[in-house]
């Protein structure tokens, strides 16, 4: 009788949640007899009291079956080839639309559909839809690789995610933009103004007014107002015209006009198009600053320090006659144009006056060009001057900060000696005097 009610009480802790209506001497029944209706309460035995009862109910006893765990899951995670992708991730989107909005299921769908295109976006060759190089009115757009770098479309303002879509960056002008804008961008390349006709707009904001645009903007002639309806009309200070916010970011630039005229390097606000030009050209050596502003080497005293470009310019044609400064490559500088002439500035040239950058540049370029002419190269030593007024002292050089230059025969002289005796130079008296006794003409004939 224990033995009994134990099997009983285990009977009763282990119902079978799959049989519901039968009792669980069920299985005692013959084939051929009838199972009496009763409940899993009535069959069981009464316990003796005092002992503990162990009741199951229904919903405490759910093992989780009624999910379909068992079932092939959404979107063929199995799936190898770009077919089975394709396959797997339109039914993914399917299931998408048919579960209720909000859901745990379709979240988790969500995941899914973003984990296949991953997948796809790995396994399809990118020549077989998109080339890798576009040319677009003068655009060379490359298709990039980087998926984790966050980027800005330059068309429709807004992010590239890298990770689950495809963009192009343009190798000249570094405009960058989604595959779906290409076909959308109406602006040539700034690099090729950069190519043809590389200038700056020298006028301090060169404002027109918003009416000679037809209140639209200056670049892809949407509407604009100062109101701001449809679009605020943003100004760029370097061009003087106005911009709708898809054109005109804000960012800050120098503006060339106002360095030149009023030595102001503060930034000021341009539109995408000027400051990808203004980016273009900051290295470019095209302001002649002599003829723009004279006086502004009168006021600025850092530009004082530029003139050790004269002295580089003395130093270039003992380079060109030595062989060895040719072989060193020493005329070959991050700024050429200073070995070129000295006339010429670029924006990036003021920016580094401004920074007292450029002073410490130049002096390491004179220091290694007058190195090699007087101390390393024995040939450079040799094309030196002796002053032919006092005829004493050491071997000069014209660019000697205690010399003078001749400027019509070039010849060197102490700068004491030059201006105590004379204003003239004597290489140039003898070289006059020996003209006119070769060109002197001669007298009235003596008749016989």
């Amino acid at each position: 009788m224990e033995y009994d009610e134990k099997l009983a009480r285990f009977r009763q802790a282990h119902l079978n949640p799959f049989n519901k209506q039968s009792g669980p001497r069920q299985h005692e029944q013959g084939p051929g007899e009838e199972v009496p209706d009763v409940t899993p309460e009535e069959a069981l035995p009464e316990l003796p009291p005092g002992e503990p009862e162990f009741r199951c109910p229904e919903r405490v006893m759910d093992l989780g079956l009624s999910e379909d765990h068992f079932s092939r899951p959404v979107g063929l995670f199995l799936a190898s080839d770009v077919q089975q992708l394709r396959q797997a991730i339109e039914e993914c989107k399917q299931v998408i639309l048919e579960l209720p909005e909000q859901s745990e299921k379709q979240k988790d769908a969500v995941v899914r559909l973003i984990h296949l295109r991953l997948k796809l976006q790995e396994l399809k060759d990118p020549n077989e839809d998109e080339p890798n190089i576009r040319v677009l009115l003068e655009h060379r757009f490359y298709k990039e690789k980087s998926k984790s770098v966050k980027q800005t479309c330059d068309k429709c303002n807004t992010i590239i995610w890298g990770l689950i879509q495809t963009w192009y960056t343009c190798t000249g002008c570094y405009y960058r933009c989604h595959s779906k804008c290409l076909n959308l961008i109406s602006k040539p390349c700034v690099s090729s103004k950069v190519s043809h006709q590389a200038e700056y707009e020298l006028n301090i904001c060169p404002e027109t007014g918003l009416d000679s645009q037809d209140y639209r903007c200056a670049e892809c002639r949407a509407p604009i107002s100062l109101r701001g309806v449809p679009s605020e009309a943003r100004q760029c200070d370097y061009t003087g015209q106005y911009y709708c916010s898809h054109c005109h970011w804000n960012d800050l630039a120098v503006i060339p006009a106002r360095v030149v005229h009023n030595w102001d390097f503060e930034p000021r606000k341009v539109s995408r198009c000027s400051m990808r030009y203004l980016a273009l050209m900051v290295s470019r050596p095209v302001l002649r600053l002599r003829e723009i502003n004279p006086l502004l080497f009168s006021y600025v005293e850092e530009l004082v320090e530029i003139r050790l470009r004269q002295d580089i310019l003395l130093m270039k044609p003992y380079f060109i006659t030595c062989r060895e400064a040719m072989e060193a490559r020493l005329l070959l500088q991050d700024r050429q144009h200073f070995v070129e002439n000295d006339e010429m500035y670029s924006v990036q040239d003021l920016l580094d006056v401004h920074a007292g950058r450029l002073g410490c540049s130049l002096t390491e370029i004179h220091t290694l060009f007058a190195k090699h002419i007087k101390l390393d190269c024995e040939r450079c030593q040799a094309k030196g001057f002796v002053c032919e007024l006092c005829r004493e002292g050491d071997v000069l050089f014209p660019f000697d900060s205690h010399t003078s230059v001749c400027a019509d025969c070039s010849a060197v002289f102490h700068r004491d000696c030059y201006y105590d005796n004379s204003t003239t130079c004597p290489k140039c008296a003898r070289l006059s005097l020996r003209k006119q006794s070769l060109f002197q003409e001669p007298g009235p004939d003596v008749e016989a």
